[in-house]
């Protein structure tokens, strides 16, 4: 136990013969269960698991790959099934240092918070081992996420270093959460449609020769995709369905005067090709729609802001 609460960390592996051995056996001594999910690797790594399981492992073997989501679901669900208190995320892949797990636990406990994650960007110098071209992707992701899921406040969303209450856990709806790469996106899109607190940790990243797994163009299309999905869904359930917020007003309305702005403006462009110019008059027809539809755009932006939970 940390603290008088029971600690399960689940451990998503695909072909991780080479390190899910470390990571049990350097699990720290006050995790109560080591939830291993092997993802029906292809290489060892369930047999690796097993030789060094000790009485607080839990094998999982998957007959059928589903993804890191749908591993870490997995997992989640069997913390819950054994009555932890925290349920924590570390990769098969030995990239998460057991010694920060405190940091993430510290704030569910001591603070009040929902939900915590690693952030390898929180201090300048922590990631001089990780590809540039992934720093610019995961900056870029991180946008994208900040929009979509509400917590403005937080950043390096693909980071899968991460802790929830165990209370929490069981109010999500598991089973549609994306269960494969983009899982840490959805999981933070479904958090905040929850009014769930969630804090940003410094966790440096830890690269020792292992591989990603990620092929960066499907990845980027697909977790896109469902960015905008969430982001339609948070704004409805959050600000029209359960209560008819003023974000709402300004965001539709300033979407319809902006998409009729350029709608405008395309028309005006067409017209004016040849010997015939657009007149002053004509053109405010479109700049006036689409200047008010984004400063309309701009207060729905900050108001949810506002209404980020912290």
């Amino acid at each position: 136990m940390y603290r008088e609460k029971t600690i399960a960390v689940v451990v998503p592996a695909y072909n991780e013969e080479k390190f899910i051995g470390r990571v049990i056996s350097t699990m720290p001594t006050y995790v109560d269960k080591i939830i291993v999910v092997d993802d029906a690797s292809t290489d060892a790594t369930y047999k690796v698991a097993k030789s060094h399981a000790d009485d607080r492992t839990i094998l999982i073997k998957h007959e059928v790959n589903q993804g890191v989501g749908g591993a870490i679901i997995s997992g989640h669900k069997k913390a819950l099934e054994y009555g932890a208190d925290i349920s924590v995320v570390m990769a098969g892949d030995g990239q998460m240092d057991p010694q920060y797990l405190p940091d993430l636990l510290d704030p569910l406990i001591n603070e009040g918070y929902d939900y915590t994650k690693g952030n390898r960007f929180l201090k300048r110098g922590a990631l001089s081992g990780m590809p540039k071209h992934r720093i610019f992707g995961n900056i870029v992701l991180t946008f994208l996420t900040k929009l979509a899921s509400g917590y403005w406040h937080i950043f390096d969303p693909q980071n899968g270093y991460t802790a929830i209450r165990c209370d929490v856990l069981r109010e999500l709806d598991l089973d549609n959460i994306a269960k494969r790469y983009e899982f840490e996106n959805d999981m933070l899109i479904n958090l905040n449609i929850g009014n769930y607190r969630v804090k940003d940790v410094f966790i440096p990243a830890r690269y020792k020769g292992e591989e990603s797994k990620i092929k960066l163009r499907f990845f980027i299309l697909r977790t896109s995709f469902l960015l905008f999905k969430g982001f339609n869904r948070r704004i409805f359930v959050k600000y029209v369905l359960r209560d008819f917020h003023p974000i709402a007003l300004l965001l539709f309305s300033g979407s319809l005067l902006f998409f009729v702005g350029i709608i405008i403006g395309l028309y005006i462009a067409y017209s004016s090709i040849g010997p015939s110019t657009a007149s002053a008059g004509t053109i405010m027809l479109s700049v006036m729609p689409l200047l008010l539809g984004f400063q309309l755009l701009l207060g729905a932006l900050i108001l949810d802001i506002i209404e980020t939970p912290k």
